[in-house]
C-alpha cells in the first residue's frame, strides 16, 4: 500500500495546519480527515489536488507563511513520487466495450448497411465528458437483448432477397404535381411561364413539402433541385430536408444551398446525396426572405418581392456501391444459395412476389465453419483459429438439429458472434499492445470503426509496432472520409456539441435564432477543427485565430462582412475582430448557456476543464450556491463577488469566475453583446427581425473584465484570450490529454503526466501543430500500452 509519509506531514504541520487542521477546514479541506492510503482513488484525487495547489504556488495563500523554493520542491518531489507509484499500480484501460456509435459504425461498415442501430441500444454512461471510457461502460441483459435485435436487423437488411441487383428509379416532381396545387397557386405560390413555382416566404402551411417525392424504399439517393432566385438582386438561400406524415417522426435537414438570381427560362441546379427513409418526402423551404403582408394578401401575382423559384426535383436511387451487399458476401461466399422456384413461374413478375432461398451443400458443417471463421475474423478484428469458432459451429449444428434451415442456423451463429465478448470488447492484453490491438486502437480513435483491410494487412506484417509504419497508417486515416466521424464524436464529447439541441433559446429574447443558424453552428466548429488538423495549425488557434469557418448565416450573426452562400469556407477575419478560436463560436456559447441567460460559473468551469485541463472540484459539502448573508447584490457579478467572500468558496471561484466573466461578452446564442437583454424592465429596442418588432429590452451593461491568477487584470474578452494564447504549452497539454483519453478509453492519471509533458515538448519543436500533436499522441507510450 502506498501512503503519505512523515516528510509530507511535516510540510503540512509547518504551512497548512492554521487553515486546515484542528477544526479549521477552509475550502472544505481538513487534513485529519484527508486519509493517507493513496491506493484509494478518492483519497489519491484529493492528494493530487493538494500537489497541484502547492506546485502552482496557489497554496499556502499570499497572507500566510511561505515555504522556501527548496522546501516546496522537496515536498512536490516526494509527494509526486508517491502519487506516480500509486497511480501506476491501477492504471490501464479496463476491458473496454464498444459504445453505441462504435457498435453502429462497425456493423454498418462490415455489412454495407446504413442503419440507426445506436438508437436501439441503451445510452452509454460518461466519465467526465467522454462516453467511450472503459470503466463507465457496463453490460446488462438489456444490452445483450438489444444486440441480438440489432444483429437481426442488420442481417435482414444485408442478406439479398432477390437474385438480380435492384435498379435505381428516378422521380421527377414539382409543386404542380401536388394535389394542393390548385389551392395554393395564385394565392401563396406563384406559377411562372416556365413551370416554376415561387415561394415568397417560409410557411408552416403550406410548407415546402413536395408530395410527389415520396420514397418507397429506404436507401441512399441522389437529389437534384432545379430553380433560381426570382425577383431578387442577390442569391436566395433554401433548405432541403425530409418530412413524413408519421407521428413523432424526425425531420432531418440535408443541407442549405443558394440559387443565384434568374428569370423564367433560366435554370440552376444543386445536387447532393442523402440517406432517405421509407415514406419520407422532400421539403424545399426558402430562408431569409419574408413577405410581411403574406397573411393579408389574397394574391401573390402582383407581389414584387424576392422569391425562390423551384422548377422541379429529381431523385435517383436507391444507389448501391455493390450488390449483393458486403454482409451478404461475408456470409455466403463459396456457398450455393439458390432461389426456390415458385410453382407458377409467372408469379415472379407479380409485385407481391417475395423470393425464397435454400442452401445446397454436400458438407453443411464444413461450409458453415468456413463462413463462421470468415465472419469471426472480421468481427474479432484479428485472425481466428478453428478452436475460436468451434462453439459457434456447434451452435449452428444444434440449430439444424432443431429443424432450422441452413440459413436460419447460420444467422443464429452469426448473431452469437456479434454478441460475443471478443466482438463487443476491444481485445487489449496488459502491457504493450500487439499489432492487431494497435490496429483496433488507431482505427477506433481516428475513424470510429473496425480496422480496414489495409490496417489489418499492416498488422499482419507487424508494421504497427514501428514508428514509421504507425505514422504512415495514422496519416492515411487522417485523410480517410471516415475521419469526419472523429470530428463529430470528439467534438460531441470534448466540446459538448452533443448538447446542441438540448436547449431551445427563448424566442422573445433571441428572435434571430433560426434553423439555418442552428444547422450552421456545429458545422463551424467541426470544420474549424478539421482546418487545424489538415493545415497543422498551432494549438493557440483554439483560443485565438485570425480566421473563421463561415457561411452567409454565420457571417451575419457575427456582424462580419457578408459571405455569399451556405457553404462553409475559411474566411480571414478583420483586424481586431472579437471572433476567432473556439471560445467565440456560437456552438460553444450555446451549449454553455441555458437558452435564456448565461452563468459565469458554468462557462468558467467549462473553460477550466475543456480548454485549460484543470477541472474545478465540486463545492464543499453543505455549502449552497448562495448564502443568505449576500442578499442585496444588484447584478450577477455582485452576487458572485459576495459569494467569493465566503472562505469555503473563495479559492475555487477565484479561478472559475474570471473565464466566465470574459465570456459574458456573448449571449446564449453566441451573439456579441455589451448590454444584457431582458423582458420587462429596460430600454426599448427599435428593431425588426423577420418583419416583426422585437419584444426584448436592453438591460444592464456587460462587464467582461476580471482578475487572472497572479493578480493580473484583464479588461475584456480580447485580453483574456490573449492571456490564454500566450501559454501554448498548457493548451497543447490539455488537447493531448483529451486526445489520449478519447483514444485509449481511459482517464489519464498522475503517472501519465510525464509522458504528456514529453509529448508537449516534442510538439513545441514543431510549433505546436495540431496534426503533429495527433501523431505524437499515437506514437506515445500511453497510446501503445494498456
Amino acid at each position: 500500500m502506498v501512503t503519505a509519509d512523515a516528510q509530507v506531514s511535516e510540510f503540512f504541520r509547518q504551512y497548512c495546519h492554521d487553515c486546515h487542521a484542528g477544526g479549521a477546514d477552509e475550502g472544505g479541506l481538513e487534513l485529519s480527515q484527508l486519509g493517507t492510503d493513496l491506493d484509494d482513488e478518492a483519497t489519491r484525487a484529493r492528494w493530487v489536488r493538494i500537489y497541484d495547489r502547492v506546485a502552482n504556488r496557489e497554496m499556502p495563500p499570499v497572507d500566510a507563511a511561505k515555504p522556501s523554493a527548496r522546501e516546496r520542491e522537496a515536498f512536490t518531489q516526494k509527494l509526486g513520487t508517491l502519487l506516480v507509484a500509486a497511480h501506476a499500480k491501477t492504471k490501464g484501460t479496463v476491458l473496454r466495450r464498444l459504445n453505441r456509435r462504435e457498435y453502429e459504425n462497425t456493423l454498418n461498415d462490415l455489412f454495407g448497411t446504413n442503419l440507426d442501430l445506436g438508437q436501439m441500444l441503451p445510452e452509454d454512461s460518461r466519465a467526465h465528458e467522454f462516453d467511450n471510457v472503459g470503466h463507465a461502460l457496463g453490460l446488462s441483459m438489456v444490452h445483450l437483448q438489444r444486440y441480438m435485435d440489432a444483429a437481426d436487423r442488420v442481417l435482414d437488411t444485408a442478406i439479398a432477397g432477390r437474385t438480380e441487383a435492384p435498379q435505381p428509379d428516378t422521380i421527377t416532381a414539382s409543386y404542380l404535381d401536388s394535389g394542393d396545387a390548385d389551392k395554393f397557386v395564385g394565392k401563396v405560390w406563384k406559377k411562372l411561364e416556365d413551370g416554376a413555382v415561387v415561394q415568397f416566404s417560409q410557411r408552416a402551411y403550406p410548407s415546402g413539402m413536395m408530395r410527389a417525392t415520396r420514397i418507397r424504399q429506404p436507401g441512399r439517393y441522389r437529389i437534384t433541385v432545379n430553380g433560381y432566385a426570382y425577383q431578387s438582386g442577390g442569391p436566395v438561400t433554401f433548405s432541403v430536408g425530409g418530412t413524413s406524415f408519421a407521428r413523432g417522426s424526425e425531420k432531418p435537414t440535408y443541407g442549405f444551398w443558394s440559387f443565384p438570381p434568374g428569370r423564367p427560362g433560366d435554370a440552376f441546379s444543386i445536387e447532393f446525396e442523402a440517406w432517405i427513409e421509407q415514406n419520407y418526402m422532400l421539403s424545399v423551404d426558402p430562408y431569409g426572405i419574408n413577405d410581411p403582408e403574406k397573411y393579408q394578401r389574397k394574391s401573390v401575382e402582383d407581389y414584387g418581392g424576392p422569391g425562390l423559384a423551384v422548377l422541379n426535383v429529381q431523385i435517383e436511387g436507391p444507389l448501391l456501391d455493390a450488390w449483393p451487399l458486403p454482409g451478404h458476401r461475408l456470409l455466403f461466399e463459396g456457398i450455393d444459395r439458390r432461389e426456390i422456384e415458385p410453382r407458377n413461374p409467372a408469379d415472379k413478375k407479380k409485385s407481391w412476389y417475395k423470393a425464397k432461398f435454400e442452401v445446397v451443400s454436400d458438407d453443411e458443417e464444413a461450409d458453415a465453419a468456413r463462413a463462421l471463421k470468415r465472419v469471426a475474423a472480421a468481427a474479432f478484428r484479428r485472425p481466428v483459429t478453428d478452436q475460436d469458432v468451434a462453439r459457434f459451429v456447434a451452435l449452428f449444428g444444434s440449430a439444424r438439429t432443431e429443424g432450422n434451415s441452413f440459413e436460419q442456423a447460420l444467422r443464429m451463429a452469426v448473431t452469437a458472434i456479434f454478441c460475443s465478448p471478443k466482438f463487443l470488447y476491444l481485445q487489449e492484453p496488459p502491457g504493450k499492445l500487439d499489432s492487431y490491438a494497435m490496429a483496433s486502437r488507431v482505427a477506433y480513435f481516428l475513424t470510429r470503426t473496425a480496422p480496414d483491410r489495409e490496417l489489418l494487412r499492416a498488422a499482419k506484417e507487424d508494421q504497427l509496432t514501428t514508428d514509421a509504419g504507425l505514422r504512415e497508417q495514422t496519416e492515411r486515416l487522417l485523410r480517410s472520409p471516415h475521419f469526419e466521424r472523429f470530428l463529430v464524436d470528439f467534438t460531441d464529447s470534448w466540446l459538448d456539441l452533443r448538447d446542441m439541441d438540448f436547449t431551445v433559446p427563448d424566442r422573445q429574447l433571441f428572435p434571430e435564432f433560426d434553423a439555418y443558424l442552428q444547422y450552421s453552428m456545429p458545422l463551424e466548429t467541426r470544420r474549424f477543427l478539421r482546418e487545424l488538423v489538415e493545415s497543422d495549425l498551432p494549438v493557440t488557434n483554439i483560443v485565438m485565430s485570425d480566421f473563421a469557418m463561415l457561411n452567409s448565416r454565420l457571417a451575419a450573426h457575427y456582424d462580419l462582412p457578408p459571405v455569399a452562400g451556405a457553404e462553409l469556407r475559411k474566411v480571414r477575419l478583420p483586424a481586431g475582430s472579437i471572433r476567432g478560436g473556439l471560445l467565440s463560436q456560437a456552438s460553444i456559447l450555446k451549449v454553455t448557456a441555458n437558452g435564456t441567460n448565461t452563468s459565469p460559473v458554468t462557462r468558467g468551469a467549462w473553460v477550466m476543464e475543456r480548454i485549460l485541463g484543470t477541472p474545478p472540484p465540486p463545492p464543499p459539502p453543505g455549502v449552497p450556491g448562495v448564502e443568505p448573508d449576500i442578499r442585496g447584490a444588484a447584478t450577477l457579478r455582485e452576487l458572485l463577488d459576495k459569494h467569493r467572500n465566503l472562505p469555503a468558496c473563495n479559492a475555487c471561484h477565484r479561478q472559475i469566475d474570471p473565464p466566465g466573466f470574459a465570456l459574458e461578452s456573448f449571449n446564449p446564442i453566441g451573439g456579441f453583446r455589451d448590454r444584457y437583454r431582458s423582458i420587462g424592465a429596460g430600454e426599448k429596442v427599435q428593431l425588426q427581425v423577420n418583419g416583426r418588432n422585437v419584444g426584448y429590452r436592453l438591460g444592464p451593461e456587460v462587464d467582461s473584465s476580471g482578475m487572472l491568477p497572479g493578480n493580473r487584470p484583464f479588461a475584456d474578452f480580447r485580453e483574456f484570450r490573449e492571456y490564454l494564447a500566450a501559454d501554448p504549452r498548457r493548451l497543447a497539454q490539455t488537447l493531448a490529454s483529451k486526445l489520449l483519453t478519447f483514444a485509449t478509453g481511459r482517464e489519464l492519471g498522475f503517472s501519465d503526466r510525464a509522458e504528456v509533458a514529453r509529448i508537449v515538448t516534442l510538439s513545441e519543436a514543431h510549433g505546436f501543430g495540431v496534426r503533429d500533436l495527433i501523431h505524437l499522441v499515437v506514437q506515445s507510450e500511453v497510446f501503445r500500452h494498456k
